[in-house]
């Protein structure tokens, strides 16, 4: 009696599954002088422990009961053909019950652990808050500290990146899966990430890669090989009020482990607080952007009124000297330098409209534009410098604003992954008529790599501009680095249609 006591003192000790099985099976065995024993609760939160080897005597086999329900079985075989006597079976029983009371023990102890966790995560995210993080960096600790508390090879944040497609714009921890990952848009329809943002729920799937390589089968450009190895894959809402700002994935890479409902409900909570840390970034974003602008107008209003105005004379007067030289070489060398000035005059004023964009309206594609520049910063390390001509916002329709902004984000994340350049510059025009539109990307980086295959996301540029009868060209630049050019050939517009142009 003193041993079976010990014994079932020993097993309540234990605060884990794997520890009160392993405990139970060895006192067990060693009760009832077995060989080999086998204690296994079945359940999201089970396991199984043995004792010994088996050696083909017959098992006795005992349940193992929480409550009413069966969660598990103990069984043992008696060593050297010996069979069990009641006493034996008793002690058993004894402790079977004692397993059954300390697993549920265990599990209520682990989900308070759980729900510390969590807890503590959102406090991360508050303290975060409190030391004024700017908005990327807010997000990159909402999905690092999901990962971690949820038990996650992977934490991502997918946000919005125009009509029916997302992106995913974190992605935890850093490292070569992240690069690949990173920016890497999937479709609203037929994913996992896309049901939670739409439905405003949280969506758990098991073999989430194969699901995404199978329903996106047909889509345009390859899904990154390393999205077959996704298994078990939380996708969670990020909800403030009546507008979901994105979702927070938590996946599983090669690991068999389900999540289960206790993970799903305390992240929809954790997600909850993450959204607010979200908003208020925003938020504090926005604040500034208001304290500084007055400033910027002001410098863009003397831009306007005084530089470019002397410089446009300047030109001018320039372009007539030139008329009245009558050597022709020192004539040509006067245009060149009111050619030049031209120049410089279009890139004050692309400094001006880069100065207003904050309070340009939401609709504008220049000033989307410029933000998925200033968005790519932090993985380039410096900002691209951006330029336009022509009627972008007028020529440009919705569908191929789309990809024309998600081709940019895609063309700089490559720049970031693979050029180790120093500087970078994005020039996006439309022609006098409205119908062609280009999109170049030059870097001073190392040049295109020997195989193209190794551009991540090249074939999606490509897919993007054959969509609308473009092209997309990788090459070589003049003086190193590489340039990349897209483009896009764009419907007629309302008034030009029947007229014969």
């Amino acid at each position: 009696m003193p041993a079976i006591l010990t014994a079932v003192a020993g097993i309540a000790r234990e605060l884990e599954v794997p520890a009160v099985l392993h405990r139970a099976v060895t006192a067990g065995c060693e009760l009832v002088g077995a060989r080999h024993g086998r204690v296994e609760v079945t359940g999201p939160e089970g396991g199984v422990a043995e004792y010994g080897r088996a050696g083909g005597n017959g098992v006795v086999e005992l349940p193992v009961r929480a409550g009413t329900r069966v969660a598990g079985t103990f069984a043992v075989e008696p060593g050297d053909g010996g069979e069990l006597g009641r006493r034996e079976r008793e002690v058993l029983a004894a402790l079977a019950a004692a397993t059954a009371m300390a697993v549920e023990k265990a599990v209520l102890v682990e989900g308070l652990r759980r729900r510390e966790r969590w807890l503590e995560a959102s406090y991360d995210v508050t303290r975060a808050l409190l030391a004024a993080q700017d908005l990327r960096a807010t997000l990159r600790l909402v999905a690092e500290r999901a990962r971690v508390v949820a038990g996650g090879t992977a934490g991502a944040i997918a946000r919005p990146a125009g009509p029916d497609e997302l992106v995913f714009d974190v992605v935890e921890p850093p490292g070569e899966d992240a690069d690949r990952l990173t920016g890497l848009t999937v479709p609203t329809a037929g994913t996992a990430t896309g049901v939670a943002f739409t439905t405003r729920r949280p969506v758990v799937v098991r073999d989430y890669g194969e699901r995404v390589q199978e329903l996106q089968r047909d889509r345009a450009g390859p899904m990154p090989a390393m999205i077959k190895d996704l298994d078990s894959a939380i996708s969670v809402p990020l909800i403030v009020g009546e507008e979901t700002l994105g979702v927070l994935v938590v996946a599983k890479f090669r690991d068999k482990s389900p999540f289960t409902d206790s993970d799903v409900q305390l992240a929809e909570t954790f997600a909850g607080h993450a959204a607010l840390a979200v908003e208020f970034s925003r938020a504090q974003e926005a604040r500034q952007q208001l304290a500084v602008f007055e400033d910027r107008d002001r410098i863009a209003r003397d831009l306007h009124d005084l530089v470019i105005q002397r410089l446009f004379a300047t030109g001018l007067g320039l372009e007539g000297v030139s008329r009245l030289i009558a050597d022709p070489a020192v004539a040509a060398r006067v245009a060149g330098f009111a050619q030049d000035l031209d120049g410089t005059i279009r890139e004050i004023r692309n400094s001006i409209f880069s100065l207003q964009a904050p309070a340009q309206a939401q609709g504008s594609l220049r000033a989307e534009l410029l933000r998925v520049a200033v968005d790519a910063r932090e993985a380039l390390g410096f900002e691209p410098r951006v330029g336009f001509d022509g009627p972008l916002d007028a020529a440009v329709p919705d569908a191929v604003r789309t990809d024309l902004l998600a081709s940019l984000r895609e063309a700089l994340a490559n720049v970031a992954r693979h050029a180790r350049a120093s500087s970078s510059s994005v020039e996006v025009t439309v022609d006098g008529l409205g119908r062609r539109l280009s999109l170049v990307v030059h870097d001073d980086g190392t040049g295109p790599p020997a195989r193209a295959g190794r551009v991540s996301g090249l074939a999606n540029l490509a897919a993007r501009a054959a969509r609308w009868g473009g092209t997309c060209v990788l090459a070589a630049a003049e003086g190193g680095g590489s340039r990349l050019e897209w483009t896009a050939e764009l419907p007629a517009r309302a008034g030009e249609q029947g007229s014969g142009r």
